[in-house]
């Protein structure tokens, strides 16, 4: 199920693949999106090539804290070494808002060894230091980057895995999932985020070995659409 009314979205870290791709897809699908950055001219860098991509302005580039302060859902898509920074940076326009978290624990150079941190998982982490008014979400951790970007397909086969604790932000990120050309299926609490983060991993593994550019992940069994929550 799409998302039935449109939102204001900042993607920060918008100017890398994975969170240009999903700018690009929301941004077609209608939202209002901006790229969020430290540095405002990388951001409407950024914003002007996804403009161009997309055939119209739909998108424009800001400084991070400006576009979260204005956004109702924040989508962290930043390197994990740069995730503590970045929230610290952002905490005190994030209160009362949807933050998705899309951050993997990689560490360079073995990034095709899950390698997770002390407190399991980095989104977890999340959560605990903004505390509970913020609603964190996990999800989009497991998405190629390339078939983002390629509008030339709709649909992208693969399925998002989508943690978190609070019932309604994990529904309004699934429906931005499906708005991405995407099929999200919720998996409970936030601390089931470490199968989606230890399984990117895994992802580079496969890619690497079976010499493939965008290996994803099909949850089987399930009927079409996105499956109701328990």
């Amino acid at each position: 199920m799409t998302s039935e009314t449109k939102l204001s979205i900042c993607v920060v870290g918008g100017t890398g693949a994975e969170g240009g791709g999903l700018a690009l897809r929301w941004a077609k699908a209608g939202h209002r999106v901006t790229i969020g950055s430290r540095d405002p001219a990388k951001a409407e860098a950024a914003a002007k090539a996804l403009n161009e991509l997309l055939g119209r302005e739909a998108l424009t580039g800001v400084a991070s804290a400006d576009g979260a302060a204005e956004a109702e859902v924040v989508v962290l898509t930043v390197p994990f070494a740069a995730q503590r920074s970045t929230l610290e940076g952002l905490k005190d326009t994030l209160a009362g808002k949807i933050l998705v978290d899309v951050t993997v624990p990689l560490v360079p150079p073995k990034v095709a060894r899950v390698q997770l941190p002390e407190t399991d998982s980095c989104v977890v982490a999340t959560q605990a230091f903004l505390g509970e008014g913020v609603r964190v979400v996990s999800a989009f951790q497991n998405v190629s980057a390339h078939k983002l970007k390629d509008l030339g397909h709709d649909a992208i086969d693969c399925d998002v895995l989508i943690a978190g604790d609070d019932k309604e932000a994990r529904k309004v990120v699934a429906g931005l999932a499906a708005d991405a050309g995407l099929r999200g299926v919720e998996v409970g609490p936030l601390a089931n985020s470490v199968v989606a983060e230890a399984l990117t991993s895994v992802l580079i593994w496969i890619n690497r070995t079976y010499k493939v550019p965008d290996s994803g992940i099909r949850i089987t069994g399930l009927p079409g659409g996105t499956p109701a929550a328990e």
